[in-house]
């Protein structure tokens, strides 16, 4: 099967560039030329932005991918140019979106207040309010104000001439993760913190998270099976609290230590939580394990390890976006364990 990637040279587009590549695939990526990525010899690169894609007819025609992957599809304008671009070249266009397009998120932020059930499936409620992050000046991974993935699933799912598959992404983790997700945590466990101390609500708060290496399979599965053809899909791992995500981190790390659920009443003022712990947000991933057959290809003890691995050799430069209500206050740590 040929297929042509938008992205696919930062962490999980790479993953699922080189997990397509292994099972025999043609596979062009089209990027920036922003980021130098080890790529597989017989993988092809255009150079250019998206903005250019319209124009780029003869060469997509050429090429004549059998699917297209969006990896880095944000808002509708981008979801638009992808459509417009390879309509009559390709037969489908995947797009990567994420579990933030439904209320639950919403109300996880405090910007909806009715309890959403979980777990999620594929038809929860979707957020009412768009454009989640218009109004946080810093963005994660430089997300523009007009982000908003409910759009780009619109724009991908309505065309019948060029049919869609969604795929709904948790918290990812994984080596050259950019955001460091177990940094934090892994810092004070390799400080040999005696503890690590969690908002009793937080400690039984659950999660969406997913190992890059079986996101990138589950990605894989969509592109490359027909089944998938106007579908969406959750990947995920299975939920636990994050209590019992922390000690198998711990596990994994090799540390002592113990992880304290701590009342609200022994926490300082400033160690308030900013989102609404009594909404979960975990998925249901039955749709894609039953129709595309997906199952983990690493375990979840091999997944920490190469993460905590690659955590160790490359923290972050800066720690002034880890810091906050439970990050590296070890004296009011410490003297909050004298008081339990």
């Amino acid at each position: 099967m040929k297929i042509l990637i938008i992205g696919g040279t930062n962490f999980i587009g790479l993953s699922v560039v080189n997990r397509l590549h292994a099972i025999g695939h043609e596979v062009t990526i089209f990027h920036r030329g922003k980021t130098v990525a080890e790529l597989p010899i017989a993988v092809k690169e255009i150079k250019g932005d998206r903005t250019q894609l319209p124009e780029m007819k003869s060469e997509l025609q050429y090429l004549s991918p059998d699917v297209v992957l969006d990896m880095i599809a944000y808002t509708e304008q981008d979801a638009l140019i992808t459509m417009k671009a390879f309509k009559g070249i390709a037969q489908r266009v995947v797009a990567i979106s994420s579990m933030d397009v439904y209320r639950a998120y919403n109300v996880l932020l405090g910007k909806e207040s009715d309890i959403v059930p979980v777990p999620l499936t594929e038809d929860s409620p979707l957020r009412q309010q768009l454009y989640p992050f218009k109004d946080i000046p810093q963005r994660a991974l430089n997300a523009p104000a007009d982000y908003e993935k409910i759009l780009v699933e619109r724009v991908v799912m309505s065309d019948a001439d060029l049919p869609g598959t969604i795929i709904r992404l948790p918290m990812v983790y994984g080596p050259k993760d950019p955001l460091h997700r177990l940094f934090p945590y892994l810092k004070r466990m390799d400080e040999n913190r005696p503890a690590i101390l969690l908002p009793e609500n937080f400690a039984q708060w659950r999660g969406c998270y997913g190992y890059v290496e079986n996101v990138a399979y589950a990605i894989a599965l969509a592109v490359t099976n027909p089944q998938a053809t106007g579908r969406i899909y959750h990947v995920a791992d299975l939920p636990v609290s994050e209590a019992e995500r922390l000690n198998r981190i711990g596990k994994a790390a090799g540390w002592q230590g113990k992880v304290i659920s701590v009342p609200k009443q022994h926490l300082p003022a400033n160690w308030n939580l900013p989102f609404n712990t009594e909404q979960a947000w975990f998925a249901d991933t039955t749709r894609i394990r039953q129709e595309l057959g997906y199952r983990e290809v690493v375990t979840q003890e091999e997944a920490l390890k190469q993460t905590i691995d690659w955590e160790r050799t490359n923290s972050p430069p800066e720690m002034t976006q880890w810091t906050g209500w439970e990050l590296f206050d070890y004296a009011t740590e410490d003297e909050i364990l004298t008081q339990l």
